[in-house]
């Protein structure tokens, strides 16, 4: 039997603390589906969804279990429907737990079959967020160590063109 994650999260865009948590993942998981999805609750993404696959593909290319998808709708019906035994969500502090430990709830309601996992940002990505890099690439600032070095030109073009 394969065991088959999902790592959900809308990654606009991709950084660092993502990518150690889907590296990580994927070495506790067969598959590790990495879901962008829309979360109704944030403003308009900067990035389009093709746009950040496309992103994450460049990142997790040595990856070979990691396959990136576009989700728009519930995270339980799409883990139900790939027969995905766990949901991996990554918490940087206290913080994140409540509103990570909420949905994590409503979905083993809305679906039985799959464990959400939570895993430890590394110490050194603890304050880091998509947010975060947005803001200080907005106002021109250097955001190298919080995006992989890969797609750093694609997101300053694209968030220096937005100010």
């Amino acid at each position: 039997m394969r065991r088959i994650a999902v790592c959900p999260g809308s990654f606009d865009p991709v950084t660092l603390g993502h990518l150690d948590i889907i590296t990580r993942a994927s070495k506790l998981f067969d598959k590790v589906i990495v879901l962008i999805s829309r979360n109704a609750g944030k403003a308009q993404p900067s990035f389009t969804a093709t746009e950040r696959m496309l992103m994450i593909e460049q990142v997790t290319k040595d990856l070979d279990n990691v396959v990136i998808d576009i989700l728009d709708g519930l995270l339980a019906d799409y883990v139900r429907n790939v027969g995905a035994v766990a949901i991996v969500k990554g918490l940087r502090a206290v913080s994140d737990f409540e509103y990570e430990f909420q949905m994590a709830l409503a979905n083993k309601k809305l679906y039985a079959g799959a464990e959400t996992v939570f895993l430890t940002t590394a110490t050194e990505n603890m304050y880091l967020s998509s947010s975060l890099v947005k803001q200080i690439a907005y106002f021109g600032g250097d955001i190298s160590h919080f995006v992989p070095e890969e797609i750093l030109g694609d997101i300053t073009q694209r968030l220096i063109k937005e100010r």
